[in-house]
């Protein structure tokens, strides 16, 4: 059944197509119901019904999330390439590098060392470590070469992977033999330690931007809408979003484990898209009171509208994240189931719940209004004035204001053609986390080679002998190659068959540079199979900490970008193109997704490839981005910028459909929605800054990258690109819908001040 036009508006010209939302001068008509406006009706009529299902359903999977814990990724999870096969042939025979912790003890000022008063600081800190479970063995004090420290290594027993949550009780000891030796530094040293610290870094940095993203954002929003009940709607809605997914990330971390900062990631990004879906759903609502619609037919209108536009931005985050599954590591996976739950429950919110609180708590929305704030709302917040400004070049002038533009942003992007990657490895982390402050000085004290390279062999029952005689040449010509550590020489491990044999070769050089990515390549491409290959059915593979896994983990991202970047785009245009019937958008989607992340990338590569920028935004140049940056910023970018894009695109439409020119249509589809938008747009951005006043490296770029590309979008793309494009192109851009039929046959139209005037006529007319 079809409907007329809602109760208190004025009746509208008939449909003639098979759309479900037209609008002229203001005056939305609803023929038919889809299922988003059916579910947003029912919402409305049976509005304690729908709250009280959703708050059953936050608090159930709040629960079965409590229930099942989130299962955190181990090394062997995050392994990958050739590093990760070595890796697992070594534990096969049981030799996989056992944890160690460094005991230090050094002297305050770095001066030698008082040798008395040292060992009885090592005695009693040993003698705690002692009373401890878990310890495997404590080995002999060694002095450093200039006398400044003492090093004692303490290994640890059980699984290495899961030594950083274990290793609280050591640096407990070692804390608690202080007191009593406060004339020398004791501290405790190790990859278990710096990985607890970074947990705990990461943890409390992410908890406080986490905090502050919720004032921040509600400030947002009363300046959105000018009433303390009505800015916390949005937040409320996307606060019991992350809540929910949070839960069923537990759930499905049992499947795909957390590598660590999903938890984060489902906040931050549950909060910028919930936040964001409500707000433009809630906006429209309000529109449409404002133009005489009472409340229901109102949310209905909405959910025709902006609730179409969630739908879609939604569908696209969605396959966008999904990408990811095409990049074949665990941390992409899992960052992509992440965002696929948290974004999926934003979507079921904002199309059902939020009509309901809009029903129930209709009338409270503009209670407590914020005075000034309140008038400023009322005249529109943002002069549409001051966008069609803005417009007029775009509009005027398309082709110059498109080709000065792109090339703006071309220019911007160029750097990008010299971005370079880099797995994060412990030389990047913060040096204000006190373990890294406490690494800074044993690798002061006691200099050593910067990595090893890891090389593991496994032969079948019978070709021990043989396996040791290729191990044994493999050391030997090692120590005649430049590239490699002589002394002391490489030690072999054998498992107790003699199947499995380990050999741990030192470099020379320092892991970031390139001649240890040389020493990895004689390994792999010449030593290895030289000596080991020659063993009936051997498998062999070279590892190691940072110089394999990094080249490994770059290797990985890529050989998988192409066909992450291909699956995105390509979803993506066919949603765009089923949801808008048109091609022409689609590929007009795609080109300005491109244009504005590839821009992002190259602010990244100015930004932190380089050191001018270290003290404006507090972090240390590693000359290189972080190798899974390009891909996670394209997908979720891919996806964010679908939240206004769509809302705007949709409006245009709107518009157009409603009989106006398509110059009119664009540019009262920009500015009607730009104070949306753009309050859209400013939510994420402060939400993305967060991230960038972290002291991660890898959180920071991701923020500056994020915040940077959602700028742009609003900006730019929105206001100068998008405008010219559609001009340019005139009714082509739907092709090949009806509406770009319609166009060639489309009758004149009155002039505007007479269609204005009719417009507000009919508004005020109301039914017999």
């Amino acid at each position: 059944m079809g409907r007329t036009a809602p109760r208190g508006r004025a009746p509208g010209p008939p449909r003639t197509g098979p759309v479900d939302s037209a609008e002229e001068e203001g005056n939305v008509i609803v023929e038919g119901r889809n299922v988003i406006t059916r579910a947003a009706r029912w919402s409305a009529v049976h509005p304690w019904w729908a709250i009280a299902l959703w708050v059953a359903f936050v608090v159930g999977a709040l629960v079965v999330g409590g229930l099942t814990g989130t299962r955190q990724a181990t090394n062997s999870d995050l392994s990958i390439g050739e590093s990760g096969r070595a890796a697992a042939i070594a534990r096969t025979g049981g030799l996989q590098e056992r944890a160690v912790e460094n005991l230090l003890v050094s002297s305050w000022g770095g001066g030698r060392l008082d040798p008395v008063r040292a060992q009885a600081a090592v005695d009693d800190a040993t003698r705690g470590l002692r009373g401890l479970t878990g310890i495997a063995s404590i080995g002999r004090p060694l002095p450093s070469p200039d006398g400044s420290a003492l090093l004692v290594p303490v290994t640890l027993a059980g699984d290495p992977e899961t030594a950083a949550d274990r290793v609280q009780p050591l640096l407990d000891a070692v804390a608690g033999a202080r007191p009593g030796h406060g004339d020398v530094r004791m501290e405790l040293v190790g990859a278990g330690s710096i990985k607890a610290g970074l947990n705990d870094m990461l943890s409390r940095d992410l908890g406080k931007a986490t905090v502050l993203s919720l004032p921040v954002t509600l400030l947002v929003m009363v300046f959105v809408f000018g009433a303390i009940v009505a800015a916390s709607v949005p937040v409320v809605l996307g606060l019991s979003s992350v809540l929910a997914g949070l839960g069923l990330w537990g759930v499905a971390s049992q499947v795909i484990p957390d590598p660590g900062p999903v938890t984060q990631f489902i906040v931050l990004m549950g909060m910028a898209i919930g936040v964001d879906y409500s707000l433009f759903y809630l906006k429209r609502q309000r529109e449409e009171r404002a133009l005489g619609a009472d409340n229901t037919d109102a949310i209905e209108i909405a959910a025709a509208t902006s609730g179409h536009s969630v739908l879609v931005s939604g569908v696209v985050v969605l396959v966008s994240m999904a990408a990811l599954y095409f990049a074949g590591h665990i941390a992409f996976e899992s960052m992509a189931t992440g965002a696929v739950i948290v974004v999926s429950i934003a979507i079921i919110s904002s199309l059902t719940v939020l009509p309901a609180m809009l029903s129930r708590f209709g009338r409270y929305l503009d209670a407590p209004r914020v005075p000034l704030v309140w008038r400023l709302t009322r005249k529109g917040g943002v002069k549409p004035r001051l966008w069609s400004t803005m417009l007029k070049p775009a509009l005027r002038h398309p082709v110059i204001a498109l080709v000065a533009s792109v090339a703006a942003l071309l220019v911007l992007a160029l750097p990008a053609l010299g971005l370079k990657l880099k797995a994060t490895g412990i030389d990047d982390l913060p040096r204000s986390m006190p373990a890294m402050q406490s690494y800074e000085r044993l690798t002061l004290s006691f200099p050593s080679q910067s990595d090893t390279h890891t090389v593991a062999a496994r032969v079948p029952p019978g070709h021990a002998p043989e396996l040791s005689a290729a191990v044994h040449e493999l050391v030997r010509r090692t120590l005649k190659d430049g590239l490699f550590v002589h002394d002391p020489a490489p030690v072999v491990r054998t498992s107790a068959d003699g199947t499995v044999a380990t050999v741990a070769i030192g470099t020379r050089f320092d892991s970031g540079s390139a001649q240890a990515r040389a020493s990895l390549a004689r390994l792999r491409g010449d030593l290895a199979p030289q000596t080991l290959g020659a063993v009936a059915g051997a498998q062999f593979a070279v590892g190691g900490s940072d110089v394999a896994y990094d080249v490994d983990y770059r290797a990985n991202v890529m050989d998988k970008m192409p066909w992450v970047l291909g699956v995105a785009l390509a979803l993506t245009f066919l949603v765009m193109a089923l949801a808008f019937r048109s091609v022409v958008l689609a590929l007009i989607t795609v080109a300005l997704n491109l244009l504005s992340t590839a821009a992002s990338f190259g602010a990244l590569a100015l930004i932190f490839q380089h050191t001018w920028a270290e003290g404006l935004l507090h972090f240390e140049s590693t000359g290189r981005v972080v190798a899974w940056m390009p891909l996670m910023l394209f997908v979720i970018l891919l996806g964010l910028s679908m939240d206004y894009h769509v809302f705007v695109v949709s409006r245009i439409r709107e518009a157009a459909r409603g009989g106006l020119s398509l110059r009119e249509a664009v540019e009262q589809g920009i500015t009607r929605t730009a104070g949306v938008v753009t309050s859209a747009a400013v939510v994420m951005v402060c939400v993305f800054a967060l991230l960038a006043s972290l002291n991660y490296i890898e959180m920071k770029q991701m923020g500056v990258g994020m915040a940077c590309a959602v700028l742009l979008d609003a900006t730019v793309i929105r206001i100068v690109v998008l405008p010219a494009v559609v001009t340019l192109l005139g009714w082509k851009t739907w092709w090949p819908s009806r509406l770009a039929r319609q166009s060639v046959a489309r009758a004149p139209r009155m002039p505007s001040v007479v269609a204005a005037a009719t417009a507000a006529a009919a508004a005020r007319t109301t039914l017999p």
